[in-house]
């Protein structure tokens, strides 16, 4: 007796179709799983049979032997359950479906029959759409996730009992799970509970975050405690261009495959804003892990924020993976049997103390630790991991008197459609620029071809360039900076205004670490 029904895996942030095969033979009694599968996947005979029994079905009592395939790729999950039960039942005659390679089915099943969401349930979707199937069957926990596909039908179940009167015929009122695509990708655009208004002061601090906003720039604040670093980075992608469909399609896959996906939640159509604490290591900040390796806090931030806060608390080793994926946008995980990529592309926001105490530079308070303290704390950040910041900014204590105004800041949605016309502008001048977004994600020739400075811009940079030490690496961000300065203003020339200020968000980093 054989039988042969299809599910899938996920391998980085796409997946495959396993084909689960099932062999029953009239010999000694057994259960088998082979085709690499994992501890997970090996268990799943004791759940499976479980299931079947308390479902009201028989079970063989006979050879059975389940190959999942291609079987040179390790399979692991809870999520063949489903499959195998099916498998097994079609392979005995108690589901009469001649039409079973029709449907890609995942599922955890409980002892009793019932049926558990899993994780990947997006990316399997996509790639059953992508392979021809012409349904998937989920739990009923992960239907509006799975309804976020165009194109292909997705029936939900809540037991294995279901899922066979389904397959029979005997349920002809399943509905296949419909939802409101747009309508779902549209109410969490805007629903942000934070706002720029709420901040009190530091407009400096304020109008850099813009720049950066504008052009995906990172940025680091540094300042004494309480300042209100925190509280501002929290409130940066309230003022981000409102995500596009394919990034929210793309972001869920990273979230429904690391299983961090908010309860109840069918898609991600707000930026993350992931904020890891400084004891995070280096496999959980880019990923990695037992088995197959999972995505990290970098990949888990794409198309949003990471933000580092006490950024020398990090450990150095940590801070160092970092400098790759912010070049490059992406993550490589390589193992002896497997490379996973995971997207990367992400703003990074930094906020530290001045000092080990916070106060120097305080007018207010004094500093109490030695210059070797202080340089020694400096030091835990490393100057190639800095020329990757565009932008770098003091944050000052607040003064009371700005504590105390009942005057309300911009809010977010005015700065957002600042944010939003500039980044409109840098669409338009890379649309024939292939892997080019946002200012930010030009290379050297890139700069050569869009920044251009007249004389007097010329003389501003050499002067910055001589007094300051800048690096070549820093000369390319002023002028990136500098670039999204005038989207900002709506010019098409880079001023020397513009520079300037550029210049201005380039030069706390050398007399901080030159102290």
């Amino acid at each position: 007796m054989l039988s042969r029904v299809f599910s899938g895996s996920t391998y980085g942030i796409d997946a495959y179709a396993v084909t689960v095969e099932t062999h029953i033979e009239d010999v000694v009694p057994g259960f088998v799983v082979v085709g690499l599968p994992d501890n997970a996947v090996k268990e799943s005979r004791e759940r499976v049979t479980a299931a079947i029994k308390n479902s009201g079905f028989p079970f063989p009592i006979k050879r059975i032997i389940v190959n999942l395939a291609p079987a040179d790729i390790r399979k692991e999950g809870s999520a063949f359950d489903l499959p195998l039960a099916i498998g097994i039942l079609s392979a005995i005659t108690e589901i009469r479906n001649d039409h079973l390679s029709s449907y890609l089915m995942i599922g955890e099943l409980a002892l009793d029959g019932s049926l558990r969401p899993v994780h990947g349930v997006l990316p399997i979707t996509l790639e059953a759409k992508k392979s021809g199937f012409s349904a998937v069957i989920v739990p009923t926990e992960n239907a509006r996730e799975a309804a976020m596909v165009k194109g292909i039908d997705v029936f939900p179940c809540s037991t294995l009992s279901e899922c066979v009167d389904f397959l029979n015929g005997e349920h002809p009122h399943l509905p296949a799970y419909l939802v409101d695509i747009d309508a779902v990708f549209s109410e969490g655009v805007k629903n942000y509970p934070l706002d720029f208004s709420d901040v009190k002061g530091q407009e400096s601090v304020k109008r850099a975050l813009e720049v950066a906003a504008a052009g995906s720039h990172n940025i680091i604040m540094i300042g004494p405690p309480g300042s209100g670093k925190t509280m501002m980075a929290k409130r940066l992608p309230t003022i981000l261009p409102p995500m596009t469909f394919d990034e929210a399609l793309e972001t869920t896959k990273i979230h429904s495959i690391a299983g961090t996906m908010p309860e109840g939640a069918a898609l991600i159509s707000v930026r993350p804003f992931r904020s890891p604490h400084h004891s995070i290591s280096d496999a959980a900040l880019v990923g990695g892990g037992i088995g197959m390796a999972r995505p990290g806090e970098i990949s888990l931030a794409h198309n949003g924020v990471l933000f580092l806060d006490e950024l020398p608390e990090f450990a150095r080793n940590v801070l160092e993976v970092l400098r790759q994926p912010l070049e490059d946008g992406r993550v490589t995980i390589a193992r002896s049997k497997m490379t996973i990529e995971y997207p990367a592309n992400f703003m990074l926001v930094a906020a530290m103390n001045p000092c080990p105490c916070g106060n120097y530079g305080n007018p207010h308070q004094q500093c109490t630790c030695t210059p070797i303290q202080i340089q020694r704390y400096m030091a835990k950040i490393s100057g190639p991991l800095l020329d990757r910041i565009d932008i770098h900014v003091e944050t000052p204590q607040v003064k009371y008197q700005e504590l105390s105004s009942s005057r309300q800041g911009e809010r977010s949605e005015v700065i957002r459609d600042r944010v939003v016309r500039a980044r409109e502008i840098q669409l338009q001048r890379f649309k024939d620029s292939k892997g080019l977004y946002s200012n930010a994600d030009m290379q050297s020739k890139d700069i050569r071809r869009y920044c251009h400075i007249d004389e007097a811009s010329q003389e501003l940079m050499k002067m910055a360039i001589t007094r300051l030490g800048l690096s070549a690496r820093a000369y390319d961000r002023i002028l990136k900076v500098g670039r999204t300065i005038a989207d900002l203003a709506g010019s098409e020339e880079i001023r020397p205004e513009h520079v300037s200020e550029a210049i201005q968000y380039r030069s706390l980093d050398r007399q901080m670490w030159m102290t």
